[in-house]
C-alpha cells in the first residue's frame, strides 16, 4: 500500500506546490508525473535492497530464469523510468511520455508475478496483497501512467 500513498500524496503535495508557484508542478499531469516518479523509485528500492528484495524473488514465477536477475533488472528499469518522468518536459518533451509508456508496460510484462504470488505466503518479506485488490491497485498505477503519457504529447 506505500506505493499507492506515494502515489496520491505526492500528486498531491506536488499539485498544491504548482499552486503555490512552482512552475515545474502547475499542471496536474506534471504533478502526477512527481507521483508516479515517487512510486517507482519506492517500488525500485524495494527490488534492489533487502528486506523487500528476497520477497521479490521469492515471488518470481518458476518460468523466469535467475529470478534474482530479473528482480534487479525490473528494479533498475523502474528506477530509470521514475528519472525519465522527472525529467522537465523543456528539456526533452519526449523523455516523459516514452518513460511512462515504458513504466506501463514493465508493469503488464510484471503483473504475472503478482499472480504467481497470490494467496502464497513464500517469504517473510513477500508482497501479500490479494490478487483482486492487486489488479485494482495496478489498474490505476497503468491509469496514472497513460494520463501522463496522453497528456504529455
Amino acid at each position: 500500500m506505500a506505493p499507492l500513498l506515494a502515489l496520491v500524496g505526492v500528486t498531491l503535495v506536488g499539485r498544491l506546490l504548482g499552486r503555490l508557484g512552482v512552475d515545474y508542478l502547475d499542471t496536474w499531469p506534471q504533478a502526477l508525473a512527481a507521483g508516479l516518479a515517487a512510486l517507482f523509485l519506492l517500488t525500485a528500492s524495494a527490488h534492489l535492497f533487502q528486506p523487500r528484495r528476497a520477497g521479490l524473488i521469492a515471488i518470481v514465477p518458476p518460468a523466469v530464469p535467475f529470478p534474482a536477475l530479473a528482480v534487479t533488472v525490473t528494479g533498475v528499469l523502474e528506477l530509470a523510468g521514475a528519472v525519465g518522468l522527472l525529467v522537465p518536459p523543456a528539456s526533452a518533451a519526449w523523455i516523459r511520455p516514452v518513460a511512462a509508456v515504458c513504466l506501463g508496460m514493465l508493469m503488464l510484462a510484471m503483473f504475472p508475478a503478482n499472480v504467481y504470488a497470490a494467496g502464497r505466503r513464500r517469504h517473510p518479506s513477500a508482497p501479500t496483497t490479494p490478487l483482486g485488490r492487486r489488479a485494482l491497485v495496478q489498474l490505476l498505477y497503468l491509469a496514472a501512467a497513460v494520463a501522463v503519457t496522453v497528456t504529455a504529447v
